[in-house]
């Protein structure tokens, strides 16, 4: 009678932790590409949250704030303490800004931002925080 040892060797443990390890780089690697379009995504979504309550503050003030906060509320003399953003939204990255300047000569606004899926530099918004500069511009209509 043989007795008959019931297990995997040495080897076959490397080769299948081996295979295990070369997917899980791969997959890491794959789902790098979707996290940043997933922040350029939220970067264009929280642009056009902003310049929606730029557009109604300016209908309720006739102009836009010369700066934004952490909140968007209307000082203006007309309608009573309207809040048109409760919390400004900031860059998923830390140390990533959104720069906003407002001119009164032109009644203009630009916001901008920095698509880590983006072009080339756009003229007119400054530096967008951490060295990185800003290739996406929302302006006024």
């Amino acid at each position: 009678m043989s007795i008959v040892k019931k297990g995997f060797t040495l080897i076959e443990l490397l080769v299948v932790i081996s295979i295990i390890g070369i997917l899980m780089t791969i997959s890491l690697f794959g789902m790098q590409g979707a996290r940043e379009s997933s922040r350029d995504a939220r970067r264009r979504s929280d642009l056009e949250m902003i310049r929606s309550g730029l557009e109604i503050y300016r209908s309720d003030c006739n102009t836009y704030p010369d700066t934004l906060g952490t909140s968007l509320a209307g000082a203006c003399p007309g309608p009573a303490s309207n809040t048109y953003i409760s919390l400004v939204p900031t860059d998923p990255l830390p140390g990533r800004l959104y720069p906003y300047s407002y001119s009164a000569a032109t009644k203009t606004y630009t916001l901008c931002a920095s698509l880590e899926n983006g072009g080339t530099a756009v003229i007119g918004c400054g530096s967008c925080g951490s060295g990185v500069t800003c290739n996406h511009k929302v302006t006024s209509p």
